[in-house]
């Protein structure tokens, strides 16, 4: 079945010849603690980021004070109102309320302001939609789609079938057929998660083969746009696709690098965190994340130099820990884990950045604290090593070199008949030598 030619998915809109107006607006609840409010005006920058980085132009802006949720609209009467002469003025064709509307608040709202409104979720959404590159990132998203579609069913099933470009949140005639959509949908995500299970058995045999080529494994994660993407091309000399935008990474991307003790690693670049994420791309995304999870050492990047750098963080830390929660994640993920503070080069230097144990402040543009960072990769990867005593046959040649290849040797005496060394191994590497297996 041919998609209809007027789908307005955010790729379709950002390509049109004029730019795509739109708004921006964020119902605001204090939370009751103080420790876990953010800024209205930082949260409202984020979702502004977030609508530009599909090629929208945000036109109007509001923060809009929740006294109490409407069933009907989420906002007031004359909250809606207010909003619908602001959004007529500007000419706006796209609203992006900055949080989590019911099926009834989105079509509501859509007929009190005659234009598009989509919400967090389906903003988010879309942008994985146009990003993801991969085989895997593409079977991730569209099933992350279509289990938040399912409740909705409010747009065109031909856009369910589109693999990239975004889904179709902002546009597309209604669905009449909602029962036969609703059976399409749920056949569609029985097939997705047979053929994700597959992705996520052979990524499973890809990490046993790196387990026979017994490499730790560095796993970047932290808040969008803190700059991993930035920090691995940095430290490994790669291409990836780094830019100054939300969402740049969707899909892991691994490289080898080299540490000062000589030791090899394997350095895995993985999606942003973000607040709020959709719990659809918390489950749908699990095989990404598997990479963190199998990870030796877990560095956490942050942008140091941003406003809201502790509220980030915090944001990054409470998905790890649901991880933990459901199984995942090993309950001791923060034992094996640094936190990066970088962009020190926006806040004049390493020196000048606030510091503490088990942080590392770098700036990835500049390089200026690389060096410390692998020292302290280095560290943590032999602190995670257990030491061992073995008496190796002169005429062992073998297993001597796979010790000094997989291990570090720190001490050797040689006799007429055997060499004994003690060496630091991996828990995982001592048990592969002591089994025989090496």
């Amino acid at each position: 079945m041919q998609a209809p030619t007027d789908t307005a998915s955010p790729a379709h809109l950002a390509s049109t010849t004029l730019p795509t107006r739109a708004a921006v607006i964020l119902p605001w609840e204090r939370p009751d603690r103080l420790e876990a409010s953010r800024a209205a005006e930082a949260r409202l920058a984020e979702a502004v980021g977030l609508t530009a980085s599909i090629g929208l132009v945000v036109v109007h802006t509001a923060i809009l004070p929740l006294r109490a949720r409407r069933p009907a609209t989420l906002l007031g009467e004359g909250q809606v109102a207010a909003q619908a002469e602001a959004i007529a003025a500007q000419h706006v064709a796209v609203v992006i309320v900055d949080a989590q509307l019911t099926p009834v608040q989105q079509r509501n709202l859509e007929r009190a302001w005659g234009c598009k409104v989509i919400d967090r979720t389906g903003l988010i959404l879309d942008i994985f939609g146009e990003r993801a590159a991969t085989r895997e990132g593409t079977l991730q998203v569209e099933l992350a789609h279509l289990e938040y579609q399912r409740s909705r069913l409010v747009r065109s099933w031909t856009h369910l079938e589109r693999q990239r470009g975004g889904f179709g949140f902002l546009g597309g005639p209604g669905e009449t057929q909602i029962e036969a959509d609703r059976r399409m949908i749920g056949d569609r995500i029985v097939r997705l998660k047979k053929e994700l299970e597959q992705v996520r058995r052979t990524r499973g045999l890809h990490r046993s083969a790196r387990r026979r080529v017994p490499f730790p494994v560095v796993a970047l994660v932290g808040y969008t746009n803190a700059g991993k993407s930035t920090l691995f091309n940095a430290m490994t000399g790669a291409e990836v696709v780094a830019r100054d935008q939300l969402f740049a990474t969707l899909d892991p991307t691994m490289r080898g690098l080299r540490l000062p003790s000589g030791r090899q690693a394997i350095l895995s670049d993985t999606v942003g965190f973000i607040s709020e994420l959709p719990t659809e791309l918390v489950a749908a995304f699990r095989a990404t994340l598997e990479e963190v999870a199998e990870a030796d050492v877990i560095l956490h990047v942050r942008d140091a130099s941003h406003p809201d750098t502790a509220a980030q963080r915090a944001d990054v830390i409470a998905v790890l820990d649901g991880m933990v929660k459901d199984g995942t994640l090993d309950a001791n993920w923060a034992e094996r884990s640094i936190e990066v503070l970088n962009k020190a080069d926006l806040m004049g230097g390493v020196a000048h950045v606030p510091a503490r144990s088990g942080t590392v402040a770098v700036s990835a543009i500049t390089g200026e604290g690389l060096d410390t960072l692998k020292a302290a990769i280095d560290a943590r990867i032999a602190a995670g090593m257990e030491v061992a005593s073995y008496d190796i046959a002169q005429g062992d040649g073998a297993r001597l070199a796979w010790l000094y290849q997989n291990g570090e040797v720190i001490d050797r005496r040689d006799s007429e008949e055997s060499i004994h060394v003690t060496v630091r191994l991996l828990p995982a590497d001592r048990a592969r030598f002591e089994g025989g297996r090496a």
